[in-house]
């Protein structure tokens, strides 16, 4: 039970009433930072405007063109448009279903100015080689890690690979506030600097305005309530692990496939997500059974009637396309108990 601590954080917010920009938006932006493990968190409205900061703190613009996978959340892609710059989408990893780095980089033209592996699931995209192809072609890397709090690759912290990390604090993320929030992490102080104008109507000093800047501040409650959560986000994400060690056993030889874990990855399990050949016919099988489920996600960013203008087909990104097919997402969260988890069980035998 959070209450204990959430009323009194809460409350002494309200008692301060310093709603915006206030001491513990400062202070969660120090602590987030330490939990990164890097010298820079700004607090920003949410993982969408995280994103979209940060591109342009990159230089991103019109004319540009950045490099995204298909299967993410389309706010991977809106925050690319929201520049004016034109996502380029890439296949992904059958294994993982994250970013592919060999379509990635049949994905590269002289347009091409950034690129954005996305830690989907909770797992850890394949950095090395994204990086590499990012340096061979003299591309910025922004990782949005909205779905990986804590998630670490070969021992380093996602987010915090490329220039920019960015992250939401969706109430469904890991670390979720009770509306909507989000961050940036960085280890460049002119980056962190300039963020911070961007976030906040692009003001140097008050009255000053030095950026051509938005509104996009992470609210002072919000802060107060993420500060109490991130202390207990390592438990959680312990919680989580097991939980899904206890599903890969209990689900083996099932006739569904598991999620695998790459040997370079340490991720924080998001999502439990499975691939079924009859998806329907697990979806009733859980739904008799009164078990909820997701879908993570059933159309890819692609085929979205948004991004119709850029003249994708069926077929062109066929990983992503399968996976849209036949994954399901079960349920998984730090307070799962065995005795749930085994009916979630039943119900899946009962439907493959």
């Amino acid at each position: 039970m959070l209450r204990p601590e959430m009323e009194p954080a809460v409350l002494g917010c309200l008692q301060k009433a310093d709603y915006i920009l206030g001491a513990d938006t400062a202070a969660f932006e120090r602590e987030f930072a330490a939990f990164n493990r890097v010298p820079h968190c700004i607090g920003v409205a949410n993982g969408t405007d995280a994103l979209h900061l940060g591109l342009l703190a990159l230089g991103i613009g019109p004319g540009d063109e950045v490099i995204v996978p298909a299967n993410s959340y389309i706010a991977s892609a809106l925050a690319v448009s929201m520049t004016g710059a034109r996502p380029v989408f890439a296949d992904c990893d059958p294994v993982t279903s994250t970013l592919d780095p060999h379509a990635a980089a049949r994905a590269v033209t002289a347009r091409t100015r950034a690129i954005m592996p996305v830690h989907l699931y909770g797992h850890p995209a394949d950095m090395d080689p994204i990086l590499d192809l990012a340096q061979a072609h003299g591309l910025r890397v922004i990782e949005d890690n909205a779905q990986a709090h804590g998630a670490t690759y070969k021992g380093r912290i996602c987010g915090t690979m490329g220039e920019i990390g960015c992250f939401s604090f969706y109430p469904g993320k890991n670390l979720g506030a009770y509306g909507d929030g989000g961050a940036l992490v960085t280890s460049d102080g002119e980056l962190a600097k300039k963020l911070g104008m961007l976030r906040n109507y692009g003001q140097e000093a008050k009255y000053v305005h030095t950026e051509v800047g938005f509104n996009s501040r992470l609210d002072t409650v919000q802060a107060a309530i993420l500060r109490v959560k991130l202390r207990h986000l390592d438990r959680w994400t312990e919680r989580r692990a097991a939980a899904a060690a206890r599903y890969l056993d209990m689900l083996a030889g099932v006739g569904i496939e598991l999620p695998e874990v790459a040997a370079w990855a340490s991720p924080v399990w998001h999502l439990f997500v499975v691939r079924t050949p009859d998806r329907a016919r697990l979806q009733s099988a859980l739904e008799s059974a009164g078990i909820g489920y997701g879908i993570h996600y059933p159309i890819p960013i692609h085929l979205q009637g948004a991004y119709r203008p850029l003249g994708h087909h069926p077929g062109d990104f066929p990983v992503v396309e399968d996976l849209a097919g036949r994954i399901l997402s079960l349920p998984l969260f730090p307070e799962i108990t065995v005795e749930e988890q085994e009916r979630v069980v039943a119900a899946v035998r009962s439907g493959v």
